[in-house]
This record gives C-alpha cells, structure tokens and sequence, in this order.
C-alpha cells in the first residue's frame, strides 16, 4: 500500500510505498481510508509540539478519520499512539475507539468536522457543567475548531455567543452561524459578563485579554470559568496574578487527559449525526496524495483540509 510518511520533524509527509497494517490486538481491525483530516492535532503530534507526541520515527500521520471496516460498513474512527495514522490507504484501528455511520454521508465532510467539532463539544458537555441560558465567549472564532464552536454553544441552548478573532473579513461570516456579537480582542470587555470562555488561542493574546476581560464585569464574584483548549498563539500565557484574585475566575484545560477516551467516544455519535444532517456548517476542501506535501504548511485556508487516498 502507500502512505505519507514523514521521516524527521520539521519536514513534510511523502506519499510512498509503506508496509501493510497488521491488526495484531483483540479489539483491532484493518480498515481502507476513505479521507482524514489535515488537523491542527495531526500537525502538532507529528512536529513533536503536542504534549502527547510521540518522537518516534518514521510515522505516519491522522489521528482520525472515515474508513470502511471488513463488512463494508462506515466508520468514524480515533487513532491514539500510534505510528500508523490514517494519511495512509489503509490502517488499523480499534474498533472500541470507532462508531459505525450511515452509508449515505459524506466522508469528507465527517472527517473535516469531527475533531474541530469535538473540542468545544466535548468541553462543554463533559469538561464543565454548561448550562442553557449561560452566555460563552469565544476565543480564537475565525478558524475552523473557533468557528464550530459558535454553532456548537448555540446548539447546547446559549443565551448569547460572543465570537472574538483577529482577522475582521471571517468575523463578518459569524453571526450567520449564530454569533450574537463578534469582537477584535481590542473590544473584548463587551463580552466581559460571559459565564464562559472557550479558549483556541492562548499565548500573549489570552493572557493580554484576561483583566480587560475580568475588570469590566458588572459583578466580579459571579464564577467566570475559562476553558483552556488550544494554543495557537503560544503554549505559555503570562496570566496576571490580579486575575485570579480580582474576579472569580476558574482556569480549566479540556483536551486528551484531562478527559479520559470514554467520554469523547461516547460522544461521537451524536456528534456525527449533527455534522451528517447539516446542522453544523463544514468548510472543508479534500486533498490527493500528490498534493499532501504541499497542503501540510498551508494555513491561509479557512477550509479544512482532508487527505483522501
């Protein structure tokens, strides 16, 4: 079979000749790839930037993806510590880490949402106690995971969604997804009595937003919790100590660790049915093999690139 392959950080995958998958656990099964997304995640634990990368050489990259089991059957499927991703034409999974998809869906569309669409999803489903009516600001909205979030909030019943990024011309695009109020970080103090910050960004412009944020509430005692989920604009934030004890303000991380693999599975099905029925606007542009090499850097896009062998 052929896979992309990539022998060192820093560089790119080569789609190449590769050894067969041999499924060797009880649970495991070797199933074709039907397509797989180019993820921040896939990215960043294929560079050995993820806290859960491996370092192991050659690998192959995909954390996730569509895939047709032995029977014949669609799947969704999660791939965790592995060398052999699903930017490969076949792989192995773990059945247990999978859920079974209706045959008319579109697998391109399945794997450009799913992993963006889990990481607010999950957060507010089983990280924190997310309740209807709470209003939810969101951090980092113009890319692809910021931009599902705000249809993901306003699904699970928020009374408002503030959508806050740098680049002016996505923001625009929001409100059309259910954004109520869109924001540059220089504005953020509008969003300032929010019960919720879903968190993509990070860095110096989380931490810079934190007390503009905090000081401005109309009563500081009310419980702010703060989710932590990507770190695009750095994995360290100089957050000021005032922060914590100017307002009541809860610091909390939803990722792989801080939630165990139960609960991201269980919530896959309802997930899957939500992106297979429309309900969740997906950008999404597949990519040949001859044409992974070049897409791995391209971040210009706000479409979500999927690899389809």
């Amino acid at each position: 079979m052929h896979a992309a392959v990539i022998t060192a950080h820093g560089t790119p995958p080569v789609y190449r000749a590769h050894p067969e998958p041999v499924a060797r656990g009880e649970h495991e099964m070797v199933v074709d790839v039907l397509a797989a997304g180019l993820h921040h995640l896939t990215r960043s634990k294929a560079n050995g930037t993820h806290y859960s990368a491996g370092g192991v050489f050659p690998i192959v990259p995909g954390v996730d993806g569509v895939v047709r089991d032995p029977s014949g059957r669609l799947r969704y499927a999660v791939l965790d510590d592995t060398d052999l991703g699903t930017f490969a034409e076949r792989t192995v999974i773990d059945v247990r880490r999978s859920v079974v998809l209706p045959d008319a869906v579109d697998p391109v569309r399945i794997a450009a949402a799913m992993n963006p669409g889990m990481s607010s999803w999950v957060a507010l489903r089983r990280r924190i106690d997310f309740r209807e009516g709470q209003r939810v600001l969101i951090l980092g909205a113009t890319g692809s995971a910021g931009r599902m979030a705000v249809q993901v909030a306003k699904r699970f019943g928020a009374a408002q969604v503030f959508a806050a990024g740098r680049d002016t011309t996505r923001l625009e695009a929001l409100p059309a997804l259910g954004a109520d109020q869109v924001l540059t970080f220089d504005e953020i103090a509008a969003a300032a009595d929010v019960d919720v910050v879903l968190d993509f960004v990070w860095g110096e412009p989380a931490a810079g937003a934190m007390l503009p944020l905090l000081t401005a509430r109309a009563d500081r005692s009310a419980p702010l919790t703060w989710v932590q989920i990507g770190s695009m604009a750095g994995a360290s934030a100089p957050v000021p100590s005032a922060a914590l004890r100017a307002a009541r303000l809860q610091i909390v991380g939803s990722g792989i660790g801080s939630l165990s693999p139960r609960d991201f599975i269980a919530e896959l099905p309802e997930l899957a049915a939500a992106v297979a029925e429309g309900a969740l606007d997906v950008r999404a542009r597949a990519v040949p093999p001859a044409g992974i090499a070049r897409a791995w850097d391209d971040h210009r896009s706000d479409e979500r690139l999927v690899f389809v062998p």
